[in-house]
């Protein structure tokens, strides 16, 4: 059952799941509403949603314009969801809170664009639409969709899928226990069962963990920043919580937390002008650009690219992929592997010529070096998931640091092994051995087959000792983390390159 989960959700782009829990969400919501189990009208429902969705696609597109970005429409479409999910339904008679929910619309999407530095915007646009509509339009948000129990088996089911897909426990786990805690700590003793009961199924607290809580470019990047803005957002989530007579609301705690997350996090958003295309291999290329300031970053880790699309097929226009150049290299480096099968957002990327520019944001990821440059360390990479190392690899090679290094490189056949040069290079200036394993065609000195459990014993007899840092499909991840737990490695010296979406 894990396994077909995991399956369909690596199928899924981060942005595209969201979308499909929140569309589930408000499907339940008309259903029951017709079955009168929800005290919202399913027409006025239908009716609100329709009438988000046409105002946040407007205003995205003209903003777009306006700024020369491209447009996403899946960010909008979740933000317009959002709102119908937060905001009471209104009538179609209703004219002064028809406009009240639209100006919600035109301020959440406008935030994308007009609040932003560096062309990264500050808030969770949802959030500040409707706190703008609380304090100016006296027109709060209610959370309905956590207030009705009906509603809490579709929040569990999807919210936990997200939570798997982005990997963020941590942070969801932090919120929802720091909330409590406040919570129970300022409640009556007497009243403390009731106020756990009435928080767990009659508020906001689990949608909003899973879904505001969740929005990456709002939110730290880094574990140990990530945790701490989930404590802020929880302490400030309890309805107790005030200064003098000012009280929290749980768009204003968000709100108050993306001012910590941007005080932390990497700053901006970069466009990035192709310079040339390179060949690393058969079918895969990497794509140097220009930038126009020094991006700061660590080996290993990645970006969210976006380009502009004028037909973006269901899985958007917007990818994570691993930074394949090093820091100490003036030129951004992305290396792509394409499919016969490519997706509109791979086609478009084959298509750009020298002058072409793509956005790069969101520098994000922990599969980075250890600090201590004696821990002894073995990379397993598969496919083009030898990427982070090539950054690694060439961040060392630049700094002339030896570090105890072997990499066990996995590919189909010969020519799809890549960045040859720089594996030749780490080996003669830093002596760091590369043993590649070719599953069909491989000739003398060179492991036949897959990446396995005798491959890692022959190749690093001390492998006990070392921290395995693995790379590629999530297929061989997945199988190479569970070898090597049976080999008797322990969890804590097994790392995964990890980013939120694959498809």
């Amino acid at each position: 059952m894990i396994k077909a989960i995991d399956r369909f959700l690596d199928h899924q782009t981060m942005y595209r799941l969201v979308l499909y829990f929140l569309v589930a969400l408000l499907g339940s919501a008309l259903v029951l509403g017709l079955f009168r189990l929800l005290p919202q009208d399913p027409v006025a429902l239908a009716l609100t949603t329709v009438v988000m969705l046409i105002a946040c696609w407007i205003t995205n597109r003209l903003f777009a314009v306006v700024f020369q970005v491209p447009a996403n429409s899946e960010s909008v479409y979740i933000t317009a969801l959002i709102l119908a999910l937060i905001l009471d339904p209104v009538a179609a008679i209703d004219l002064k809170r028809i406009g009240a929910v639209m100006l919600a619309c035109v301020w959440a999407i406008s935030s994308k664009f007009i609040l932003a530095i560096s062309r990264k915007h500050l808030f969770n646009p949802a959030a500040l639409g409707v706190a703008l509509t609380a304090a100016l339009l006296n027109q709060p948000a209610t959370w309905w969709v956590g207030g009705n129990l009906p509603l809490l088996p579709v929040v569990l089911v999807g919210g936990l899928l997200i939570v798997r897909k982005l990997r963020r426990l941590d942070l969801v786990a932090t919120f929802v226990a720091v909330a409590l805690a406040t919570i129970l700590a300022t409640a009556e003793p007497s009243q403390c069962l009731t106020a756990l009961k009435e928080t767990l199924t009659s508020s906001p607290l689990l949608f909003f963990a899973f879904v505001m809580l969740t929005e990456p470019l709002t939110s730290p990047t880094r574990r140990w920043p990530r945790i701490a803005f989930a404590a802020i957002v929880g302490f400030l989530f309890a309805p107790s919580v005030h200064i003098g007579s000012f009280y929290f609301t749980p768009e204003l705690a968000l709100l108050s937390g993306n001012l910590f997350a941007y005080a932390v996090s990497p700053k901006g958003r970069l466009v990035l002008t192709l310079e040339r295309i390179e060949q690393s291999s058969v079918n895969s290329y990497d794509f140097i650009f220009r930038s126009p300031r020094s991006l700061a970053f660590q080996a290993g880790q990645y970006l969210e690219w976006t380009l502009g699309l004028d037909r973006p097929d269901v899985r958007g226009n917007r990818r994570y992929f691993t930074i394949a150049s090093a820091p100490t290299e003036d030129r951004v480096r992305l290396g792509v592997k394409f499919y016969a099968r490519a997706s509109a957002f791979k086609q478009a990327l084959g298509m750009m010529t020298p002058g072409s520019t793509i956005h790069a944001s969101q520098l994000a990821g922990d599969f980075t070096l250890p600090s201590d440059s004696e821990t002894k360390i073995a990379f397993l990479a598969g496919g083009i998931g030898i990427t982070p190392f090539r950054s690694m690899l060439q961040f060392l090679i630049d700094s002339r640091e030896s570090r105890p290094i072997v990499l066990l490189y996995g590919v189909e056949t010969q020519h799809e092994a890549a960045y040859l040069d720089v594996l030749a290079a780490a080996r003669r200036e830093l002596g760091i051995r590369t043993v590649l394993a070719v599953a069909r065609g491989a000739v003398q000195g060179q492991y036949p087959g897959y990446i396995d459990a005798r491959l890692v014993r022959l190749a690093i007899p001390d492998y006990l000792e070392r921290t395995f840092y693995i790379s590629g499909p999530q297929a061989m991840v997945k199988a190479l983390r569970k070898k090597l737990l049976a080999m008797g490695v322990r969890r804590s010296k097994i790392r995964v390159d990890y980013f939120p979406g694959f498809a």
